[in-house]
């Protein structure tokens, strides 16, 4: 079948990942991990005694565990799912709506201060939007798929897709098929049809031609998979991206 749709992974294709970092020094706001250490140590000492430093270490366990989860199971908990591992860890327990409140919190910070565009992205994303029909496919880290929306209608770009497919709506993360299934679901095309954009071979690349799909790596960003990829094409400026689709719909 003829390409009819083009699918985008979010982080470092799209967004330039924690360059909402500098926007919150100009605003004089602690980093992101700063202020969720604080917000959490916050919240847990209004009911127990407990420090900083315990704190740090039960986060960074629970972090792991997470990064455990989300590269050998293709599962990425939300937020409250990890900080409630965090809490299980150190047998303490928050009220339930405090819990709610605070991981709402935390996925708010890169809504309130969002991360920039790449260079080009916008103009191509517009471009293949005239032509395609578009979808994200993205693995949600903290942030959910509700304030990833919003962040793209932040750049004026959320009207531009056609689908969403987050993992935390999923259920499963990438490489794993039923994300890029619920992606061709919400475009009402089949895999053959599309051609996924991403910065990670294993879990961009493989994951979208496992189900047939094509798939292009881009390198703008993070390059560390460039000489290894099976992708298809290879994009390095989002000022080519309209092309290379193009010409990939033509083969």
């Amino acid at each position: 079948m003829s390409i009819s749709a083009v699918s985008f992974d979010l982080w470092d294709t799209v967004l330039d990942d924690d360059s909402d970092e500098a926007a919150r020094a100009k605003q004089g706001l602690q980093t992101k991990g700063e202020t969720r250490h604080r917000m959490l140590l916050e919240a847990l000492q209004k009911h127990h005694e407990i420090s900083r430093a315990e704190v740090d270490l039960a986060y960074g366990v629970a972090n792991a565990a997470f990064y455990k989860a989300w590269q050998e199971d293709s599962i990425t908990w939300t937020c409250e799912e990890r900080l409630q591992v965090l809490l299980d860890g150190l047998s303490l327990s928050l009220p339930e709506d405090e819990l709610s409140r605070l991981a709402d919190a935390m996925g708010a910070l890169e809504v309130d201060v969002p991360p920039d565009l790449l260079p080009g992205v916008k103009a191509a994303i517009q471009a293949l939007a005239e032509k395609y029909k578009l979808c994200v496919v993205s693995d949600t880290i903290i942030t959910p798929g509700t304030g990833l929306r919003k962040i793209l209608n932040h750049h004026g770009l959320a009207d531009c897709f056609d689908a969403f497919a987050f993992s935390d709506e999923v259920g499963r993360s990438k490489p794993h098929e039923s994300i890029f299934m619920a992606a061709c679901k919400g475009l009402e095309v089949e895999p053959d049809q599309v051609v996924h954009i991403g910065d990670r071979d294993n879990k961009d690349i493989k994951g979208a031609q496992a189900l047939g799909m094509k798939a292009i790596l881009y390198t703008g960003k993070r390059d560390q998979d460039r000489f290894t990829t099976s992708a298809d094409v290879v994009c390095e400026d989002h000022a080519d991206l309209v092309g290379l689709v193009e010409s990939m719909a033509d083969d």
